[in-house]
């Protein structure tokens, strides 16, 4: 495996109905075309030795004996080859016979797996030539010169990685062969079947699959029957899913008159992690595990001689390229509404304070505010937005500020707080020369303070306005921005906020030019803290992303650690494959030291962190799905990434 992903292939070959020596000529030809792509394991439709279609003929003796035969042909003509194969074949065995998965790998058959369920209704008749796995009483069954296991309660297993077979109408019933191979410790689940096209019915299937690979926390392959089966009364145009928890990964194109083949990978590591960290699953293990189980090795590749991922990895995990990001955007904003809402009716306040800066996060707050105060039936006038210039705040993060609460018709307060730093800077003994720690975290305080202070006299809450990239770095001053009675953003990430402001601007600002052009500036603004001066006021001076790195790399580190569990070196990969040819190798890695090491540091900041609604995969409330001690240690992973490579 490569980083514990599991490069698996589903091929469509064209048949020839009941000529098997053609079929596995075009098997082989397509398992080495997999085995060039260095995929793992690849599976082929049901009954695609002999075709799907075969009627009565599966009743002939010769067809079952030449089945046979070249099933044997098939194994010694991939034996050059490393990848795992799966077929689908008719074996008979105690005078039955069995619409079976067939198992190979590099010149050994390894087993046989019979379908436990037989369609007989509409225009399927299996049970008319074949008989369902529960009627089974032998445990080997013999194909040419090999004796191989057979059965349905059979596990492959390669390491840590197993992997389970079921068959067509194994997958359309309550309880399936493939969930409870799951169970058992199959992570990833293959499907080989013979499903015929029907208005409506490819949505409907493409449903199913995403919904078994998330019930069983697995990967799924599906595979069916194309062209050359028979069409005397049904169409079967080949198709293929690659599932991975719930996501189709990939999906071959209907309707191309051509042999076919989807490749793709499983993350086998993230499949692990999810039954580790989910009870619910480790339950059902306990209760549906109770029969005995055949596990037979196979050989994945090791690590040096894995292909490369080639399954396209997002540069931005929290808004995925396969949802439509305006749709997503308004979800979350929504969740963030519903939060305050709840909030705001719980606390039976008609007011909210806010501090406005002009920047992404204090502006989304603002913008959650006003939903929320609109469905309350609450006047805007009733939000308190706080505008608190200091020594570094520019003219265009200012005059923002006040173009947004105008147009949003909120109450408007302004107020300096260079003059009462100063007198802080004074008790303190502090030179106001010194922009040091103390000179930023003074500003930070203050505001904070007026915030609350302004808070109780109207008897209402502070919304915060801080987000996820900031507190998984700390990249907030502990009891000033870091403090509120309820944080809207605390689990949006920051390039999330960035989106989700442009969405607001072009969908919801209704016709208001001037708010929808203020509000893609603040999307334009260079991310600061504005707490140091510069020459020139109009523009903010510093940059955050400057000092700690782009933003774009920190949420890409917070989802993989947190929500995927990745190592550091698995990060590092997807890292170099998501953001390859933006930033260097030598970039990501510097910026990964400096997550891991804020990160580890600034746990103190998570531990009282305000109430705030969960909104995407990743929440460090301490109330919620995070929790670790303060003085944790990153050694080990730091240790791993100065071991990275930087070229």
């Amino acid at each position: 495996m490569k980083q514990g992903y599991v490069k698996v292939a589903a091929a469509v070959p064209y048949v020839k109905v009941a000529d098997c020596y053609y079929n596995v000529e075009r098997i082989s030809e397509m398992v080495h075309q997999a085995d060039a792509q260095g995929v793992e394991i690849v599976t082929f439709p049901e009954l695609s030795v002999t075709g799907y279609t075969c009627g009565d003929l599966f009743l002939q003796p010769f067809l079952l004996d030449e089945a046979n035969a070249a099933l044997c042909q098939l194994v010694r003509d991939t034996a050059d080859t490393r990848t795992l194969v799966i077929v689908g074949m008719p074996v008979r065995v105690e005078e039955k016979l069995f619409n079976s998965a067939v198992v190979f790998q590099q010149g050994h058959i390894l087993g046989a797996i019979p379908k436990t369920y037989l369609p007989n209704y509409r225009e399927f008749q299996e049970k008319r030539w074949f008989s369902p796995s529960d009627v089974l009483q032998y445990k080997t069954v013999r194909i040419g010169e090999h004796t191989v296991p057979i059965g349905r309660n059979i596990l492959f297993r390669s390491g840590r990685v197993g992997i389970g077979i079921e068959i067509c109408e194994d997958m359309w019933t309550p309880y399936t062969p493939g969930t409870r191979l799951s169970l058992y410790g199959a992570h990833i689940i293959f499907n080989l079947s013979a499903s015929n096209e029907n208005a409506g019915k490819h949505n409907y299937l493409r449903s199913i699959i995403s919904g078994l690979s998330s019930q069983g926390l697995c990967g799924y392959v599906y595979v069916s029957c194309g062209y050359g089966e028979s069409s005397t009364d049904l169409v079967y145009t080949g198709k293929a899913f690659i599932s991975e928890i719930g996501k189709i990964v990939k999906e071959m194109k209907r309707f191309e008159y051509c042999e076919r083949m989807i490749v793709s990978d499983i993350d086998v590591s993230h499949v692990q992690t999810e039954r580790l960290l989910n009870s619910s699953f480790k339950s059902a293990v306990s209760h549906f595990t109770q029969e005995e189980l055949t596990e037979i090795p196979f050989a994945l590749r090791s690590e040096e001689e894995s292909a490369p991922v080639d399954r396209p990895i997002e540069r931005n995990p929290f808004m995925p390229t396969g949802v439509d990001p305006d749709e997503r955007c308004e979800e979350m904003f929504q969740i963030q509404v519903c939060g305050l809402v709840q909030r705001l009716r719980h606390m039976k306040a008609e007011h909210a304070v806010i501090g406005i800066s002009g920047g992404l996060d204090s502006t989304l707050a603002l913008l959650v505010t006003v939903r929320a105060f609109d469905i309350l039936g609450l006047p805007h006038s009733n939000i308190i937005g706080v505008t608190m210039p200091g020594f570094g705040t520019s003219t265009r993060t200012r005059e923002n500020a006040h173009k947004m609460m105008r147009h949003l018709g909120v109450t408007l307060q302004e107020i300096d707080i260079t003059e009462a730093c100063m007198q802080h800077f004074a008790a303190i003994g502090h030179d106001p020369e010194v922009h040091d720690t103390t000179y930023e975290n003074v500003q930070a305080r203050e505001r904070t303070q007026l915030l609350m202070d302004i808070a109780n006299r109207y008897n209402a809450p502070v919304i915060g306005t801080g987000d996820l990239s900031e507190i998984a770095l700390g990249w907030c001053t502990y009891n000033g921005d870091h403090m509120s009675m309820y944080s809207v953003n605390a689990t949006v990430a920051k390039t999330s906020v960035a989106l989700i402001i442009d969405w607001h601007a072009r969908v919801l600002s209704h016709g208001d030019e001037v708010l929808k052009k203020t509000l893609l500036d603040v999307v334009d603004t260079p991310i600061s803290p504005e707490l140091i001066p510069g020459v020139n006021g109009d523009e903010p001076h510093q940059k955050t992303q400057e000092a700690i790195g782009p933003y774009e790399l920190h949420d890409f580190f917070i989802y993989h650690f947190l929500f995927k569990k990745n190592q550091p070196s698995k990060i590092f990969y997807l890292a170099r494959v998501a953001f390859e040819g933006i930033y260097p190798p030598s970039v990501i890695k510097r910026y990964m030291l400096l997550f891991f090491r804020r990160f580890f540091s600034q746990q103190y900041k998570r531990n009282c962190m305000p109430d705030g609604p969960k909104v995407g995969a990743v929440s460090l409330s301490p109330r919620g799905e995070w929790r670790m001690p303060s003085d944790a240690v990153s050694s080990m992973w730091i240790r791993e990434i100065e071991q990275l490579p930087e070229d």
